[in-house]
């Protein structure tokens, strides 16, 4: 995210008292989201669509059997999305963990693809803070352009919430100029108020960009939740003149879904917003549908699902 965040922006951290909390009207929430999933969009703006959404597209190997292998034809993956086609745009990131951050960062090297990784002790955050940030400056120095992390969902559901500030404003250090995307991990948060009240945190300690999941679980990114959180950081940019990225993962699948998602946050947050350095899907079962519906617009026939590159 190389223009993130501008030199005009105000850095420093807003405390957790300063933060605004209230609550959510959930039917009002749910009823817009499904108002604008039902905006029309005409042939020329979805295909303007499906090229956006590539560029905005984080491609994700995040198995406990990843090699160097699979992380090189990830990589190539991301910078040729259709090798038959050179006129498709690459994709916005390839993640990994941070042992594999060197061989990504070599593999992207020359191109506009960022590298990121996930640290932290990622998914579950689950280890001592000392470790967690000793990873990220792990990744850091092994030249990641952004690190994913996983908020403390113990401290949140306990409602220590100046806890879970304070480690992401640590994490936040740990990144030096590496930008920080930090996971709310909402399936397991158990409400629209909650969600929005720890979008709320992470933006208040200075993260750059604020993220639906990890999708190592079932409740990943849904309209109602990704407008509630859009909502957050139109909220947040209102108060404090400082403008977040948002990141919406797990469950989004087809071109059509993406592109309400599109519609969503361009209604929401503007159109500043739709545009890689601001937006990503961290989605990488999207690729391939958006790959067909490209290829369906380029010569009138649908291609075989078997013909596109597997990741």
């Amino acid at each position: 995210m190389t223009k993130l965040p501008p030199s005009s922006q105000n850095r420093d951290p807003v405390p957790v008292a300063a933060l605004r909390r209230r609550t959510v009207d959930a039917y009002a929430l749910e009823a817009r989201a499904k108002e604008l999933g039902t905006r029309s969009i005409k042939a020329d703006s979805q295909a303007a669509a499906n090229e956006l959404t590539i560029r905005c597209m984080d491609l994700t190997t995040l198995e406990g059997a990843d090699t160097a292998g699979r992380v090189l034809a990830l990589c190539n993956r991301a910078r040729h999305p259709d090798p038959t086609d050179p006129s498709c745009p690459p994709v916005a990131a390839v993640c990994v963990y941070p042992s594999l951050v060197r061989v990504a960062v070599e593999a992207v090297a020359g191109s506009t693809v960022k590298v990121a990784s996930v640290a932290g002790a990622f998914p579950s955050g689950q280890s001592s803070l000392a470790n967690r940030l000793d990873d990220i400056a792990t990744a850091v120095a092994d030249g990641a352009d952004e690190i994913d992390i996983v908020i403390n969902r113990g401290a949140f559901l306990s409602g220590d919430y100046e806890l879970v500030h304070a480690e992401i404003l640590a994490a936040k250090a740990a990144c030096g100029q590496a930008h920080l995307k930090t996971i709310l991990e909402v399936g397991e948060l158990g409400s629209f108020e909650a969600i929005r009240w720890a979008s709320m945190i992470a933006m208040g300690a200075g993260s750059d960009v604020i993220k639906t999941s990890t999708g190592k679980i079932g409740v990943s990114a849904t309209p109602p939740i990704a407008l509630c959180m859009a909502e957050a950081i139109r909220e947040f940019e209102a108060d404090t003149g400082r403008s977040v990225g948002l990141k919406l993962a797990g469950g989004i699948r087809t071109a059509k879904q993406a592109s309400h998602y599109l519609v969503l946050v361009n209604e929401t947050l503007g159109s500043k917003w739709l545009d890689p350095d601001w937006f990503r899907f961290g989605a990488s079962g999207l690729l391939n549908d958006v790959m067909l519906q490209r290829r369906f617009r380029s010569s009138g026939r649908y291609a075989r699902p078997s013909d596109l590159p597997v990741d």
